[in-house]
């Protein structure tokens, strides 16, 4: 849903072979169905992220259907808001497997393939939200800060194989999980406007795809201000 339901549409017009991957199977026949008007050719494959097997067995199943994933989008991400009050290491446990160890999960798969073939695009989703440990959702930033520093370290180890690696850290994005956020979200942008930015930064190998300009300098002056100064305007910031 969301950003990757929106870059599958934008994708499948350009004539290409789309291989789905999601938990619920129902939104990925729904997908097809819609875009079932263009010439390209979407295969759907029902696959926890965060289950290690589960990923492994799905790509078996894709081989079987194609020798090479040229470009692999790694989209998949979940986020809970939560304080002190209700702390659940639970949420914890499923935000990380998700965001962080679901990606390295199809990493592990593909990077064999990528090695043979010298070359491949591994573009993971990460976040503006990675620069710092925002009140309410500390499991979140956190495991985007994970998503963002593994995929440096991995482009410069692939750069010498061929292999390109881009990191997406879109802004605030109305999607289904922007919806629960109960707090203002300053420069909110459509899926429709983020979807094109990541496909144009896809099609021109940036290293990285940051969006909107005004979060991305934001996110920076955040970053960057000493931690008693953030702290007090933090304090301030209504999360829930």
């Amino acid at each position: 849903s969301g950003i990757g339901s929106k870059l599958v549409e934008i994708f499948a017009k350009h004539n290409t072979s789309l291989f789905l991957v999601a938990r619920r199977i129902n939104k990925l026949e729904e997908l097809k169905r819609k875009l079932a008007q263009f010439d390209s050719k979407i295969f759907i494959y029902q696959c926890d992220v965060s289950n290690k097997s589960q990923v492994a067995d799905t790509f078996a199943q894709i081989k079987k259907e194609t020798p090479f994933i040229d470009i692999a989008i790694l989209n998949a991400g979940v986020g809970h808001n939560m304080n002190v009050e209700n702390f659940d290491s639970n949420l914890a446990e499923e935000i990380f497997s998700v965001n962080v160890l679901g990606m390295i999960y199809w990493i592990e798969q593909l990077l064999p393939d990528y090695f043979e073939n010298k070359n491949g695009i591994l573009a993971g989703v990460s976040s503006l939200a990675d620069n710092r440990g925002y009140s309410g959702s500390g499991f979140y930033c956190a495991s985007k800060a994970a998503a963002t520093i593994y995929l440096d370290g991995l482009r410069v180890e692939l750069k010498n194989y061929g292999v390109k690696v881009i990191t997406i850290k879109p802004g605030f994005v109305k999607t289904p999980m922007t919806d629960k956020n109960k707090f203002k979200m300053p420069f909110l942008m459509t899926v429709e406007k983020a979807g094109k930015i990541i496909f144009n930064g896809i099609q021109k190998e940036k290293s990285v795809i940051q969006f909107p300009l005004p979060t991305v300098i934001g996110s920076k002056l955040a970053g960057a201000l000493p931690t008693f100064i953030y702290e007090r305007f933090a304090s301030k910031i209504k999360t829930n």
